[in-house]
């Protein structure tokens, strides 16, 4: 469960293992997952609730998320990482798609469900809950708690290419066989397409306006200045 912050938990490579090299689908580029029963539950939530698309997604999130950390030198708690790394676009599925909200708030509520059923911390909650309400928020998670900066970090890498000759083309070649992207950059933006489709007004002032303005036939993004000009203010 959620380990002390000062804690580094940041995993060094080994190589092999009993003299064996370590095909482990939990263990790529020198990073596993926590083997915990709070990550194999994530694990199975998500492996059975969403698209391969979303999973494999997600959980190149959680290495790209991690070696990012490795390279900031950032300690972080993996659990935690890892639950915000596969939760974080849950809420793009109709199971957990609500009305009139920004489905990565649909997507932190759903973890903090998960984590409060299993008994975790609030302080550690919270953590996962921002850290998947802000992933499509930049310029801010960066300066937040490291599992907060992290899961930004992971989505901005394997959606964006942000930072993508941080990672060595060893280890990027590692995660990608272990979780492959074939179309991805079209199926992405088809799932955010979908997923957002019915509620466009959750999308203003979040880089998803562009999705729509892309995508959707007659979406009209909200305007900052249109609204302030007619707001009910008189001057």
């Amino acid at each position: 469960m959620a380990r002390p912050e000062t804690e580094d938990m940041t995993l060094s490579r080994p190589v092999r293992l009993n003299g064996q090299t370590n095909t482990s689908p939990s263990f790529a580029a020198g990073i596993a997952v926590p083997d915990t029963k709070l990550a194999a539950e994530t694990t199975e939530l998500v492996r059975d609730t969403t698209t391969e698309l979303i999973y494999h997604h997600s959980r190149r999130v959680y290495w790209f998320g991690s070696l990012q950390g490795r390279n900031r030198g950032l300690s972080f708690d993996p659990e935690l990482l890892y639950v915000g790394a596969m939760f974080h676009d849950l809420g793009l599925n109709e199971e957990f798609r609500t009305d009139g909200r920004r489905f990565e708030v649909d997507s932190a509520d759903e973890a903090r469900r998960f984590l409060q059923r299993h008994g975790v911390p609030e302080d550690s909650i919270r953590r996962v809950w921002t850290a998947i309400a802000l992933h499509t928020t930049p310029g801010i998670p960066q300066f937040m708690e490291p599992e907060v900066a992290l899961v930004t970090a992971g989505v901005e890498y394997d959606v964006l290419g942000i930072g993508y000759d941080a990672v060595s083309d060893s280890d990027r070649a590692e995660i990608t066989a272990l979780h492959p992207r074939p179309d991805f950059k079209r199926r992405i933006l088809e799932a955010f397409t979908e997923g957002i489709t019915d509620k466009p007004e959750t999308t203003f002032g979040n880089v998803k306006a562009d999705v729509l303005e892309h995508f959707k036939p007659g979406y009209r993004r909200g305007d900052f200045i249109e609204i302030i000009q007619n707001s009910a203010w008189p001057e």
